[in-house]
């Protein structure tokens, strides 16, 4: 089946050569024109413009658009400019579902068809599939099965054990690692919540590591105390100096929160153990904040998901002016110094 793919970035550009792989053919643009000619050296077609990507493909026409989030709205006009009725335009980057229902309105009077594909995997995602949760029209939808099929991890029988029972669902694709969610926005609804998901267990692995390094506290224990700090009472009990690389290595066997969240951590922690790459200022990139608007819409507590988002916003500097008027408030009415 032919396809074109708008953005060839870490994650574009491989899913052109995995559909490439499973014996697609694959039109490809981006604002660097070098990154569609390295991918024409794999077989892809590279264009220069996109009335060139346009012209390329061939009726009713299929176009991926994998780009950051703040290009999605210039990518989807000037496509849509190009494009005809019955062509249709996919969003497999991560837009707010809200967003997506707007935008297929918006192209309904013109009979361009508009699909949403949270797509999960990153850079990984080339050789092990990427898994896909899908928003829009049926019909439309299942033209494209054979794009997102090839995609997919698929079964994996032997990696990912069959869920008991699971023999007897039948019309399902959630197996393959692909889904058809529901109309328009259901795909990048799904996606969503995965991804405030996703910061609430990478900050639960990220707290727990901690308190294991920390576990020698009562070593580091300063002789004699200060008033400003409530001393470790017992500092005896927190004399471990644990290894966390074994410890993150170690849980990867066979333990109830194995994941591949934490074989990342392990591998993190063999390549850098100190991680001194890292300052520690972590990005949201919007998903965990609409994760939680739709909670409060829904009236449902999402405290877990919540909590880790604001962490998030402590680990880029945010809380620093609260810091600082906590300090002032305990000087102003106690005369409390802070500690150098």
């Amino acid at each position: 089946m032919q396809m074109g793919m708008v953005g060839l970035g870490r994650m574009g550009a491989n899913m052109v050569r995995r559909l490439i792989k499973h014996g697609h053919e694959c039109v490809v643009y981006d604002v660097s024109p070098q990154a569609a000619k390295d991918l024409a050296k794999e077989g892809a077609i590279a264009t220069t413009s996109l009335d060139d990507f346009a012209s390329k493909l061939n009726k009713p026409r299929v176009a991926f658009m994998m780009v950051p989030a703040g290009a999605v709205e210039e990518t989807l006009a000037q496509l849509s400019s190009r494009f005809e009725k019955g062509d249709i335009i996919v969003d497999s980057g991560n837009s707010y579902y809200i967003d997506d229902i707007a935008r297929a309105n918006a192209l309904k009077p013109k009979g361009i068809h508009y699909v949403d594909s949270g797509t999960s995997g990153g850079i990984f995602g080339l050789e092990r599939g990427y898994c896909q949760m899908i928003g829009g029209e049926p019909g439309v939808v299942k033209h494209l099965d054979p794009l997102f099929k090839a995609l997919a991890p698929g079964r994996q029988d032997g990696i990912v054990p069959r869920t008991p029972g699971r023999e007897k669902v039948t019309g399902s694709t959630a197996e393959d690692g692909y889904l058809h969610c529901g109309p328009n926005g259901a795909g990048h609804f799904v996606k969503m919540v995965h991804n405030g998901m996703e910061y609430g267990i990478m900050a639960a692995y990220a707290e727990g590591m901690n308190i294991i390094r920390n576990a020698n506290v009562g070593k580091q224990q300063a002789s004699g105390s200060d008033a400003e700090t409530t001393p470790l009472r017992n500092p005896e009990r927190y004399q471990y100096d644990f290894n966390t690389t074994d410890i993150a290595e170690v849980w990867r066997r066979g333990s109830v929160i194995s994941s591949w969240l934490l074989d990342l951590v392990a591998q993190a922690l063999v390549e850098d153990p100190k991680l001194t790459k890292f300052a520690g200022k972590v990005s949201d990139s919007g998903e965990g904040r609409w994760t939680i608007d739709a909670a409060i819409d829904e009236g449902v507590p999402c405290n877990v998901l919540t909590a880790a988002l604001y962490q998030r916003f402590t680990s880029r500097g945010a809380d620093e002016y609260a810091d600082k008027l906590l300090s002032a408030m305990r000087y102003e009415f106690g005369g409390h110094l802070e500690k150098k």
